[in-house]
């Protein structure tokens, strides 16, 4: 696989832009930052290069891996990064599956342009994948931004899907946890995907206008309704950690108690980047219910 990590989660910080980051907070105090390691270093090293593929969708490059055979499954990776945090999971999925993993626009090594990147832009451009693809329905696996594009396309795009597991995620800004801006954790995640965007962007100058367009998106979206969550009719497992660093799970439990027939599972012990963590049990949880 041809990736060096970078990752996102991706919708995380919906609230970051308004809060003052740990370094700060530590610096108006007086004290010196306690350095953290950031969860990428969890991650263990890329296997040997496979190449990757890019198709021109909504008038923009996205990158594209494909592994094994089998019923399609999609793995969306969260914000600011991309498919190589998925380096634990597609050993385990390929097996049974065909994965694809992308890069949504303007991460990793897709690129992006003028258009504000929205989570119903991103899911435009899954559809354009799955098209060029010629896959008419799969499997879809998403953490955090990538959960919540799984969310857009069963409310909007049903027809697509057979099953979503959705981790991390929430539906609108207010699940996102206040304190997060404080969370040494998770800003050490920010800075490291800072790094890496820079490392395998086709347009690192652009970091800037890119990191600015998320946070927007962040603090402004998703924004579903709770009738639109009991619309849904995709089978979803609704997953998460209970050490959650970036989502307030009463939200999650909200999520699953309003998707019909939606199955919730809290991962203990782990928190948003459980893939990183704890990457047997959830691939297990994962395949457990996308086999059933």
């Amino acid at each position: 696989m041809r990736r060096r990590s970078v990752l996102s989660l991706g919708m995380m910080a919906l609230a970051l832009p308004a809060m003052p980051t740990l370094t700060a907070t530590v610096a108006a105090q007086g004290a010196t930052p306690v350095a953290v390691a950031p969860p990428q270093d969890l991650l263990p090293p890329q296997p040997p290069d496979q190449p990757g593929q890019t198709a021109n969708i909504n008038g923009i490059d996205i990158y594209y891996e494909v592994y094994g055979k089998g019923d399609p499954l999609l793995l969306l990776h969260g914000g600011l990064g991309n498919g190589d945090y998925f380096v634990n999971q597609i050993p385990a999925f390929d097996k049974d599956y065909q994965v694809i993993v992308m890069d949504s626009r303007g991460h990793g090594r897709s690129s992006f342009d003028d258009k504000p990147i929205s989570y119903e832009l991103m899911a435009s451009d899954v559809l354009g994948l799955l098209d060029h693809l010629g896959i008419q329905k799969t499997d879809l696996v998403g953490w955090s931004d990538g959960g919540i594009i799984g969310l857009e396309l069963a409310i909007h795009h049903p027809d697509r899907l057979n099953k979503v597991v959705a981790y991390g995620a929430n539906f609108d800004p207010t699940g996102v946890r206040l304190d997060i801006g404080q969370n040494a954790y998770f800003n050490a995640y920010i800075e490291r995907a800072s790094k890496d965007y820079q490392t395998i962007s086709p347009a690192p100058q652009r970091w800037n206008e890119f990191l600015n367009n998320i946070e927007h998106m962040w603090a402004t979206e998703p924004n579903y309704t709770e009738d639109q969550l009991r619309s849904i009719t995709t089978p979803f497992l609704i997953l998460d950690g209970a050490k959650e660093e970036a989502i307030d799970l009463n939200q999650t439990k909200l999520m699953a108690l309003l998707i019909p027939g939606a199955k919730l599972v809290i991962m203990p012990d782990t928190g948003h980047f459980a893939m990183f963590e704890k990457p047997a049990e959830f691939n297990k949880i994962v395949l457990d219910f996308l086999g059933a």
